[in-house]
């Protein structure tokens, strides 16, 4: 069993990172703060991190074939253009529910951006870990973010069997996804909103984006948005 490293690589505190999206172009990893309405980019080779600021909860960002990239922003489909700081509505939906929006969004095989509307979410196991985003390796096995777990875990989707579980320093997973120079890396978005100061203490990287290496396998590129 391979000796996963975790390291936390942007300690910014956001109140609930999550979409995290590796821009290969770049070197960059790509993710959403939702109720900060924000959307960012960290540089991994100069550690800096740009914003794009959008006038509604964000809740996923994708890169998109023809350049930029695109986002589910309240209950819109976004182009952004990050030169000029810009969101371009492409499509709306639910115009008659005004305290809904889009809770996760991911591009398929196809090109196609798929988003969900906020829905209910299940208990799992003892721990009341709830599953939240999740990718997929080179070998085809699924990688899932344990909100309220403090972990990421390997299933094989087959059978359902626990292959692997990462442990981090903070409860509230929200994602992940594979990124570096060969996808060997990966990283993870956290969340810090709801915690009480007492707890905030005992986890100060709270709302970190995380690395981890070491995990014996490597992911696949994403999926960018066809449109």
């Amino acid at each position: 069993m391979s000796s996963a490293k975790i390291e936390c690589v942007l300690r910014e505190n956001w109140c609930c990172g999550e979409s995290p999206v590796w821009e290969e172009a770049s070197n960059s990893l790509l993710f959403v703060d939702i109720p900060a309405k924000k959307v960012c980019r960290w540089d991994s080779l100069s550690k800096q991190v740009q914003q794009v600021t959008v006038d509604a909860p964000v809740s996923s960002v994708a890169l998109r074939q023809s350049g930029g990239y695109v986002a589910t922003v309240g209950t819109k489909f976004c182009a952004l253009n990050w030169e000029d700081q810009s969101a371009v509505v492409l499509a709306t939906v639910d115009k008659d529910k005004k305290n809904n929006r889009f809770n996760d969004g991911k591009v398929d095989p196809a090109g196609r951006y798929f988003a969900a509307n906020r829905r209910s979410v299940y208990k799992l196991e003892k721990e009341e870990q709830i599953p939240d985003g999740m990718c997929i390796d080179v070998e085809g096995k699924l990688w899932v973010a344990c909100y309220n777990g403090g972990r990421v875990i390997r299933l094989d989707p087959e059978t359902g069997k626990r292959l692997q579980t990462v442990k981090l320093p903070v409860v509230k997973i929200t994602s992940c996804c594979f990124g570096g120079k060969d996808y060997s890396e990966m990283y993870v978005t956290s969340a810090r909103d709801g915690m009480d100061p007492e707890g905030l203490l005992q986890q100060p990287e709270a709302g970190g984006i995380f690395k981890i290496t070491g995990l014996g396998v490597k992911g696949i590129p994403p999926y960018p948005y066809a449109g």
